[in-house]
């Protein structure tokens, strides 16, 4: 099954700082229906960069979907967030909060800096594959996203 996202795949940048969580969620994604090309960058700054196609990321399409750890460092979740939903031509691009917190503050302040979407990584494996095809399935073929 190919996405939905105007005939060609997804592009997805997962903002993840632990190596072992961003193989696992590469994985999840190549097990899944949905064609993808998934970047990874392992902390803020390089999201930002990326986001905002600053060296070396000149040539860096645009994310369809942000998979976005909180907890990284040089510049955490949040102040990506804050910088994408600031944007103008960045505040359309769904943000899946993917994260080891479960804080009810975290929540609030993710949802209050405009993530379209909180999820707790579950600890289990298989339920963490199944959590991350579920997000791509409905961002990415569920959702109707803008061109």
């Amino acid at each position: 099954m190919s996405s939905q996202v105007r005939g060609r795949p997804a592009e997805i940048l997962l903002a993840e700082d632990n190596d072992a969580d961003a193989r696992l969620t590469r994985m999840a994604l190549d097990d899944g229906k949905i064609a993808n090309t998934l970047h990874h960058v392992r902390d803020g700054v390089e999201a930002l960069d990326y986001l905002f196609r600053r060296p070396p990321y000149e040539s860096a399409e645009r994310p369809d979907l942000v998979l976005l750890d909180l907890n990284m460092p040089r510049k955490d979740g949040r102040e990506v967030l804050a910088a994408m939903k600031a944007d103008a031509d960045l505040h359309t691009i769904p943000v899946v909060v993917l994260t080891t917190s479960a804080a009810e503050t975290d929540v609030l302040e993710s949802y209050g800096l405009n993530a379209n979407c909180y999820v707790t990584k579950p600890v289990d494996l298989d339920a963490f594959v199944k959590i991350v095809q579920s997000v791509q399935e409905f961002w990415l073929t569920i959702v109707r996203l803008p061109e």
